[in-house]
């Protein structure tokens, strides 16, 4: 009998270590590229069907277990799990939508912090390792939404979930990675984002995305401006290195969100924007903003990176889903390598050898600067398929 799960369903099977077997029926090369963890491939054509071989690897893999069957978009999978049924398997499930509804799976995840009025929800785009963030203020119920995501619904349910209303809405950056949701939740929440406008919502970047040549209407905030939420202060810091443009938001003091500045196991790379010629340029205004930005906070500053290392085979480097992931500053200054090198040892180990860039990254600059649109949904999906490659 072939069933169909969802892609929250499959997390949920995979956290809590069910005993089955995933099969990946796309081709070799777009399985190795991004997966699901634990994964195994078993290429397939329906115009083809199950090969005899194909039929021998499959039973030497499923030895017994229930079976899920994973492809890009749910079409192909679909076939190749009525076939293993008409081979006698009798526990097979689809995943609806594969791995474009895989992409979009999130965990909302409550930070903690000193203070009884200070909300911080931390919004984990899984596959991709997205991180967005909701920061409020219980005693006025409102709050800022920093790296929103396309699916900006994630960022109101968890607002709405923490009994806040979204006041205020913050990119730290150009993204290259994914398409920010940002402009598209501000126009959602109240009207257009229209500079000085007090009845909408305001979307912001840094006083230095002009130089980006951003062509969408939005407020810029210079470094050391503060927004108050309640009697919540967050605190914009100009953080240049990763892009010129790069802002970092410092919480009441003890909560950074980084960006794509810091992260738990690495810094941001720089020759997204700055390209291979100029890489050295970035990474010296990334040293720069480290040493006389970052690193000058006090030790128990808690670091809430806007990316998480997630592999090619859908584990994360640092930390599980669903847990908070975050890290101390002092204990990144002590163990991350990069923080301990000096400037000429910093900016050639950046330049060096840099790792796979993101997918698609300038189309989707061009995007988030407002030089280009998509058409559609399952554009935008395929557009941002694949785990996030923003560290160094």
């Amino acid at each position: 009998m072939v069933n169909n799960i969802t892609a929250e369903r499959l997390a949920g099977k995979i956290d809590a270590d069910e005993q089955f077997t995933l099969i990946d029926v796309r081709p070799e090369d777009s399985f190795e590229a991004w997966h699901v963890r634990d994964a195994e491939n078993v290429s397939y054509d329906p115009d083809e069907g199950l090969s005899e071989d194909q039929l021998n690897e499959v039973d030497t893999l499923v030895d017994g277990r229930p079976v899920v069957a994973i492809c890009g978009k749910g079409l192909t999978s679909t076939p190749f799990a009525f076939e293993l049924d008409e081979h006698g398997y009798d526990d097979i499930s689809v995943v609806t939508g594969g791995m474009e509804e895989w992409s979009k799976l999130y965990e909302v995840v409550p930070i903690e912090t000193s203070s009884d009025d200070l909300v911080v929800r931390q919004v984990q785009r899984r596959a991709k390792g997205c991180l967005g963030y909701v920061v409020g203020s219980k005693e006025v119920g409102e709050a800022v939404v920093v790296d929103a995501t396309r699916q900006t619904d994630q960022f109101k349910v968890a607002a709405q979930d923490a009994g806040l209303s979204i006041a205020r809405v913050l990119d730290t950056h150009v993204h290259a990675d994914h398409i920010s949701g940002s402009p598209t939740l501000a126009d959602e929440v109240g009207v257009p984002y229209h500079l000085g406008d007090e009845v909408g919502v305001p979307y912001h970047l840094g006083d230095a995305a002009r130089e980006r040549g951003v062509e969408y209407e939005y407020d810029p905030l210079p470094d050391g401006d503060v927004i108050e939420v309640g009697d919540v202060e967050i605190e914009a810091l100009h953080t240049p290195g990763h892009t010129s443009e790069m802002m970092n938001y410092l919480v009441d003091g003890e909560l950074l969100l980084t960006g794509d500045t810091l992260f738990v196991d690495s810094v941001g790379r720089t020759e997204l924007q700055f390209g291979e010629d100029d890489a050295s340029r970035g990474a010296e205004l990334l040293y720069d903003s480290l040493h006389e930005t970052i690193l000058n906070l006090p030790d128990d500053t808690t670091i809430l990176p806007g990316h998480l290392t997630v592999t090619s085979d859908g584990r994360y480097e640092n930390g599980s889903p669903g847990e908070p992931l975050e890290a101390r500053l002092g204990d990144l200054r002590d163990e991350l390598d990069f923080l301990g090198l000096d400037r000429e040892a910093f900016v050639e180990r950046l330049t060096e050898d840099t790792p796979e860039k993101p997918p698609n990254y300038e189309t989707v600059i061009a995007i988030n600067t407002g030089k280009e649109t998509v058409e559609d949904e399952s554009e935008a999906t395929e557009l941002e398929l694949g785990p996030n490659n923003c560290a160094a």
